[in-house]
């Protein structure tokens, strides 16, 4: 039920988990958030998103992200244990090395694609996305004859990401920190501060993200980064559905989800690895290669009028009059001056170029074609500059 102004009333309830960050996210001046993970994210800080876009891609902002809970995996048999929930051939991932690391049914759908952080040789982190895959994972071990332990360890992420968050992770953590490669990572503190630190990001642009190791010092290390980032105009912010648009980055449970595999999502199917191991759903997925998939998730370009924000509803997604698919995301990107999104449409017009139509809830039918994801930096230069 919305009030008179078309608003919606928002509960903080004590069943909603807050990050260690709350409190410093209300006094930058948040203005919305949702619930992700059964925890409080914030939205919004500015009226206008695009003050936060435009923040981002010029300097460097802070986000916090403590809604990515971990699923903490460690034991003699972690590895072994861990290479049988994903896609990735994780005996190929170092101590300290990260990987996308999607998370597969028996059926091959996509329970989660968490970010896999390998932390000690025998430690691994599932850095989740919105779904329960601690229980899947507590799950999967009762019965695996392996000698692992399933937790949710006390670890809450904030994301530094801009083209200046090299300049302030330097400031707190040193070179060594600062110079780690792409989608690596390292244990280290500040001011006997706990963290692991890692060289990846939900922007496109250069980032890290800070894995506090303990909950109750959030305000403390909040403050740090703040004040190691003020030389640099660093700011709070929100993810922005612009940028992550513009990277070909998707958001679990509302680009994709559980009956989806990831021969079905473009970008994802480089994912699915040949490797010894018998992962859960590798039969299924070999079977779904063979055949072929009969939908895809493609990116499109829309015309019309500006999108701003993000959807509050699928738009359907039209050819020829009939219906065939729908628009899961989409919006206005400044920087390439057109609206972009992902949309779900049938194999057979999942084709560079195929023209599609979208019905949008305020301006009727608007044109649209497939384009080529991502839509921008294909190489990833810029993240790994």
């Amino acid at each position: 039920m919305s009030l008179k102004d078309g608003t919606f009333p928002f509960y903080v309830a004590a069943w909603y988990r807050k990050s260690p960050y709350w409190v410093k996210t209300i006094e930058a001046g948040a203005k919305s958030w949702d619930i992700y993970n059964h925890m409080f994210i914030p939205t919004l800080y500015e009226d206008d998103d695009l003050v936060e876009y435009w923040h981002l891609l010029n300097h460097v902002t802070v986000w916090d992200v403590g809604v990515e809970r971990q699923v903490q995996i460690t034991g003699p048999d972690a590895l072994e244990f861990t290479n049988t929930l994903t896609t990735r051939d994780l005996t190929k991932c170092s101590v300290g090395q990260c990987k996308y690391a999607p998370v597969t049914s028996e059926e091959g759908g996509i329970l989660n694609d968490p970010i896999l952080l390998r932390v000690k040789e025998d430690m691994f982190w599932l850095s989740i996305s919105d779904s329960d895959l601690l229980f899947w994972v507590k799950g999967v071990a009762v019965n695996s004859g392996l000698n692992v332990e399933v937790d949710e360890p006390d670890v809450s992420p904030m994301q530094v990401q801009g083209p200046k968050s090299k300049d302030v992770i330097e400031t707190l953590f040193g070179d060594e920190i600062m110079n780690l490669k792409y989608y690596w990572c390292a244990e280290t503190e500040v001011q006997g501060i706990p963290v692991v630190v890692s060289r990846t990001g939900w922007s496109g642009e250069v980032g890290y993200e800070i894995y506090l190791r303990d909950g109750s010092l959030g305000g403390r290390l909040w403050d740090l980064v703040m004040e190691a980032g003020q030389p640099h105009n660093i700011r709070a912010i929100a993810p922005s559905e612009a940028r992550r648009l513009e990277a070909g980055i998707f958001n679990y449970g509302s680009d994709f989800d559980f009956h989806n595999n990831p021969y079905e999502i473009t970008l994802m199917e480089r994912l699915v690895e040949d490797q010894h191991a018998d992962f859960i759903g590798k039969s299924a997925l070999a079977a779904t290669k063979a055949k072929g998939v009969r939908r895809k998730l493609v990116g499109v370009d829309v015309e019309g009028e500006k999108l701003t924000g993000w959807l509050q509803d699928y738009w359907p997604v039209h050819n020829d009059g009939e219906k065939v698919g729908r628009l899961t995301a989409g919006t206005w990107s400044p920087r390439l001056e057109k609206n972009i999104g992902y949309a779900w449409v049938p194999i057979e017009l999942a084709d560079k170029g195929t023209k599609l139509e979208i019905e949008t809830p305020e301006h009727g039918i608007v044109t649209a074609q497939v384009a080529p994801l991502p839509f921008l930096d294909p190489k990833k230069d810029i993240p790994k500059g």
